[in-house]
Parts: C-alpha cells; structure tokens; sequence
C-alpha cells in the first residue's frame, strides 16, 4: 500500500471520513459494467478519496470482478479524462515516474516537464520515484537521463535527480553571504558567466539557506537573483535554475504560474494540469489555489471552468475544490 503524503494537511482532497470499501467498488462496477459509463459517478468516487484510499479501492475492485481497475477505465473511457482517473488509481512515486518516462520517451526529451517535477519535488519524493523507476525499468533514472540530457541543463538536472539537496533546517547566513557573492562574481561581475558555480550553489544547498542567499544576493547586486539568471544565462539551463529559485522562494506559486500558462494561449496543456492537480492534492493544492487567485485576480476553479470542459473538466474542478 502506498504512502499517502498526509503528513502536509494543505492538500484539497483528505482521507474520506466512514470511508467504505465495498460501496465504493460496488458503485464503481454498476458505473462501468452498466450500459454506458456513469461518468459522474467515477468523479464522484475517484477524485473524492485520498490516494491510500483508492489504493484499497482498486485491490478490492479486482478481487471483486477479476479485473484491474485502471484497466477497465483504460478500456471505458477515453482522452484526457482516461489520463486523469488513472493518475487518480496511480500510487504518487508511480505516477511521477511515468511521467518521467513519458517526458524521455518518444521524439525529442519534455525538458519542461523534467525541470517542474525534479525542482519541486523533496528528496523524499526523489528517492521514491527513482524507486518505483528502477522497479518499472529495470534501470536507474539517472542512468537514463544521462543519455536524454546534456550541456549545463543536463549536469543541474542530473544532480536533482540524486535527491541529495540538503535538507538541514538551520541557516547559516555567514554562508548564505558568501554564496551570495561567489554567484554575483561568477555572473553578473564577470565577463562571460561561469555556470557551474550556479548549479552547485542551486542544487545542492537547503531551501531555508537558499532563501537566505536570496535575500543576501539582493543586498550585494541590487538585482533579484532570478533577474541576474534570467539576463546571464539562456534556454533550459535558465529554465531550471529559475525554476529553483522560484520553488525556493514559494514552491505553490511557481505551480500555479505553470498552471497558468498551461490554460493561457492557444490551447490548453492538458497532461500540464492533470500532473500538477493530481500531484498537490494531498500536498499543497490549497495554497496553490491560494497563490493563483493573488497572482492572477480570479480563481483557479473559475479558469477552470471557462477553459475545460466535459468530465475531464468536471473532474478537475471536484479535485480542485471551491474557496468558500
């Protein structure tokens, strides 16, 4: 049985109270072995229960019909909305691993995708998803992404990768000011930037370090940090970076940024939203939706429903919840 990441209460979906097996296995088989699939009732079911839950959920499906669970969604419904309720039955170290698969996998390596689950994911999550990738692959993800990325980018990714970040809670600002400077002298001060300093600096210190360093950073330039990297550097090696600073200074703004951006423009990246309101809704969804409304005026669930339609929509806006 998977973990559930209970331990953060900032999530918007809780382990259901009274919380009924049978019932809900019985209510998920009528919903797909009836004629047509009771679309609302997988809503209903699926997006209301935490992960542990469904986990139960979908071993007492299968020695009830005979049938996996995810299986039988994968074969009755479709699209995004399929892609969704399978996340939903997926353990999380699971689920970010096959993201990580679908990112390297196919033509041309997702970099965004990378960059958002190795910058906000804790070493924990790290460990546990190269875990479930070892399980799943039979090789080291590290290993793999070796061969996918490369340059600066790939060296910064590959050190996330490790889960190694300090994780000591203590600030030690006589540090934070001497990294401070050393970042400062290795790009802004300098002709041409000398890029590795950054990557150990970002990758390897504790985020209340970090967020020292910021503040530090900002006395000695007159910059941000994020300002300097984003005028120093370019591509995804910037990407990154600024990715970690933004994690570091508010890991639920950065996110509902990315969300954002998937709903704006021409089109809406779907398997964007799916990932990032599955994987927060234990987590932190609710200072997420918190951060959206401040950075943007309106509310995640209102940019929801204007920009997503269906079950697929419908599904979406259950796990996101409304404020009150």
């Amino acid at each position: 049985m998977s973990i559930s990441p209970g331990s953060n209460t900032r999530g918007t979906v809780k382990d259901k109270a009274n919380f009924k097996v049978d019932e809900d296995v019985s209510a998920l088989r009528k919903a797909i072995e009836g004629l047509g699939t009771t679309e609302k009732t997988l809503i209903e079911v699926l997006t209301q229960r935490s992960n542990a839950q469904r986990q139960l959920i979908a071993k007492a499906y299968e020695k009830a019909s005979g049938r996996k669970l995810v299986d039988d969604l994968e074969g009755d419904t479709h699209g995004d909305f399929e892609d969704l309720l399978v996340a939903l039955v997926t353990p999380p170290a699971i689920y970010d691993c096959q993201e990580v698969i679908r990112a390297i996998k196919g033509a041309g390596t997702t970099e965004s995708t990378l960059t958002e689950i190795f910058a906000s994911r804790s070493n924990r999550q790290i460990r546990a998803l190269s875990e479930a990738y070892l399980a799943e692959t039979g090789r080291s993800v590290i290993h793999d992404l070796q061969s996918e990325v490369s340059g600066d980018y790939g060296k910064a990714l590959l050190i996330l990768a490790e889960g190694k970040r300090d994780e000591t809670t203590n600030v030690d600002t006589a540090k934070a000011k001497a990294d401070a400077k050393a970042l400062y002298e290795a790009g802004e001060k300098k002709w041409g930037t000398d890029e590795e300093k950054f990557i150990d600096i970002l990758c390897h210190r504790s985020v209340p370090q970090l967020r020292q360093t910021l503040i530090e950073y900002k006395n000695i330039s007159k910059k941000t940090l994020q300002e300097s990297i984003e005028s120093e550097m370019s591509g995804n090696l910037e990407k990154v970076l600024v990715a970690i600073v933004k994690c570091v200074k508010n890991a639920p703004a950065y996110l509902a940024e990315r969300l954002f951006k998937s709903m704006k423009g021409a089109g809406t990246t779907e398997s964007t939203l799916t990932r990032i309101l599955v994987s927060r809704s234990e987590i932190d969804l609710l200072d997420i939706r918190a951060e959206y409304k401040k950075l943007f005026g309106y509310t995640l669930y209102s940019q929801l429903e204007s920009e997503v339609s269906g079950s697929y929509g419908d599904a979406l806006k259950h796990l996101c919840g409304q404020d009150d």
